[in-house]
This record gives C-alpha cells, sequence and structure tokens, in this order.
C-alpha cells in the first residue's frame, strides 16, 4: 500500500513538482495551498506532511513553523513526521522551534527530497 504524503505549498510550480516526483516514486499525494486542509487531516491520515514555511493563506497568518508546532503538540497528530520546506537560511532553527522533524532547504535536489520522504515514511 503506498504511502500517504500531503503536501502544503502555496507556490504552484513547487507544490506541482514536488507531487510529480513523489506520485512518480509512488507515493499517494493531496496537496494544497493553504493550511485549510488540515481540516481534513484525519480523512487524509497522511504518512508525512511536507509543509511550506512561507504559506501566503488567507485563512490563516500562521507560518509553517506554527502550524508544525499545533500538530506536533497534539497528542491526535503528534506520530506523523513533519519536512519543513523553506528558502529562509535559518530554516534548521525555523524546523526545530516548530518542532518537524527535518527540513529542506529549497531550492531542493530531487534526489534529496525523496531521500528524505523515504526515510521519515519508513518509520510509520
Amino acid at each position: 500500500m503506498a504511502k500517504k504524503i500531503l503536501v502544503i505549498e502555496d507556490d504552484r510550480d513547487i507544490r506541482e513538482s514536488v507531487t510529480y516526483v513523489l506520485e512518480s516514486d509512488g507515493y499517494e499525494v493531496t496537496a494544497s495551498d493553504n493550511s485549510r486542509i488540515l481540516k481534513s487531516l484525519p480523512d487524509i491520515a497522511p504518512d508525512l506532511i511536507l509543509l511550506d514555511n512561507w504559506l501566503t493563506d488567507w485563512a490563516s497568518d500562521a507560518s509553517g513553523q506554527q502550524i508544525s508546532k499545533e500538530l506536533k503538540s497534539d497528542p491526535k497528530t503528534s506520530h506523523i513526521p513533519i519536512i519543513i520546506l523553506s528558502a529562509v537560511n535559518n530554516v534548521a532553527e525555523i524546523a526545530e522551534a516548530g518542532l518537524a522533524d527535518a527540513y529542506i532547504k529549497k531550492p531542493f535536489d530531487v534526489d534529496e527530497l525523496l531521500a528524505m520522504v523515504k526515510k521519515y515514511t519508513e518509520k510509520v
């Protein structure tokens, strides 16, 4: 059974590229451009969340860091690995403050993305 990945990325090109790469590697992907998708988290039941740190999300002013911290602090979602995606230089600190499991700096290497996704979905 394919592992389920939730991608929350507001940049359409990045979202579509990540979706294509992951689906080509056999993952089942649900992708969204904003955090409202998190209301459907129980139905999606992802094995991993790839989360952009800077969402231009009209529904919320929350950053990926804040969203990650909330998910990791909730017993219902704390088990889901979260990888923060960001182009900022301090992405490691952002991921750590958000209690994320890992981070990937944009622009990213496709092989790095696949290796990181594999690493965290094999734990599930």
